[in-house]
């Protein structure tokens, strides 16, 4: 869009065409043309990846809010009102301090989301789950940096099945952050591999901190064999909320092959930079052998390989047994 607008201020301020000008433009028009191409999947312009569910809700149902909430914003209420419009199973928060964990108790303690994990961080790290679904095996893990958590958990369903969970939000690319994206990527990647290995039902979620079409998005798609399912719906921007002219989509919900897609959707302000996202799954297993995932090559593994090991990851992935409150009601 910046290359397109470009484009046009120079056709605007210099009428006069010189050699300079001509190659400035050319330029901006490859930049637009290229851009075009990455998110052109991401566009009703091409075909959808995941299939459209459209019969009733059933057991079978998984509906999911994440949300980063942004540590100083205090709107709660915002947020506390978009759960109670769409009533998610799942709820995930990113960024949430022991501020906003005092905010969503009424989840727990009045709106039966009796299955939690917390984890209260001052370091913009902080995350937060609840579920009206029952867990097990939750795990708080520490990819590449130990002050970056991530939840895994296996969670079931209204039919008595059992799927799992990634909940991710890894270091983004910043220069008050880290000066490049090699532990967002790995992390992004370890899951990946983690995900290819076992083969289960998954659903990964959260802040990436990466484009949709960048790159490694794509890669750990192709590792991992995810689905995503805003290819050819929409780009569902989600940051920066302050900012209608210049957003992407940072916030993002990944699956396996055997979920089709009830409803996707980007909610409104909570007075964050990001907006939430609401999904609605259906686990169907038939599914798997008509929606198709793309498999990686060699290259593309070799290439996950050096991405991991620049990142120099904790050799040994630092995973903790979270006994959640909620063991007690099991």
């Amino acid at each position: 869009m910046l290359n397109f607008a470009c484009l046009i201020a120079q056709l605007i301020l210099q009428p006069a065409p010189t050699a300079l000008f001509l190659l400035l433009a050319l330029a901006n028009l490859i930049c637009f043309i290229y851009q075009l191409k990455e998110v052109r999947a991401y566009t009703r312009l091409a075909k959808p990846e995941v299939m459209h569910y459209q019969g009733p809700d059933n057991q079978r149902t998984l509906s999911l809010l994440t949300s980063n909430v942004l540590t100083p914003n205090r709107r709660a209420d915002l947020l506390l009102e978009q759960i109670h419009r769409h009533a998610p199973d799942v709820v995930l928060t990113l960024e949430s301090d022991a501020w906003w964990e005092q905010q969503l108790s009424i989840l727990e303690n009045e709106w039966n989301y009796r299955y939690t994990v917390k984890i209260p961080l001052d370091n913009l790290y902080g995350m937060h789950l609840y579920s009206r679904l029952p867990l097990k095996n939750v795990e708080i893990r520490h990819w590449v940096t130990e002050d970056i958590p991530s939840i895994v958990a296996q969670l079931q369903l209204h039919s008595g099945e059992w799927i799992h969970l990634y909940c991710l939000h890894p270091m983004p690319p910043s220069p008050t952050e880290a000066d490049t994206s090699t532990d967002r990527d790995a992390e992004l990647l370890l899951v990946g591999k983690e995900i290819a290995k076992h083969d289960h039902s998954v659903l990964v979620f959260g802040d990436l901190n990466d484009v949709a079409w960048s790159y490694t998005s794509r890669l750990f798609q192709q590792i991992s064999g995810l689905l995503d399912p805003r290819k050819g719906r929409g780009m569902f921007n989600t940051f920066h909320a302050r900012y209608p002219l210049c957003r992407w989509p940072l916030d993002h919900i990944f699956h396996s092959s055997d979920f089709m897609m009830s409803d996707i959707k980007v909610l409104s302000d909570i007075g964050s930079d990001h907006f939430p996202v609401y999904g609605k799954f259906q686990f169907a297993p038939a599914a798997e052998s008509l929606q198709e995932k793309e498999a990686p090559e060699a290259e593309d593994v070799q290439e996950a390989k050096e991405k991991i090991a620049e990142a120099e990851p904790i050799k040994e992935v630092v995973k903790e047994k979270y006994n959640h409150e909620a063991d007690k009601h099991s």
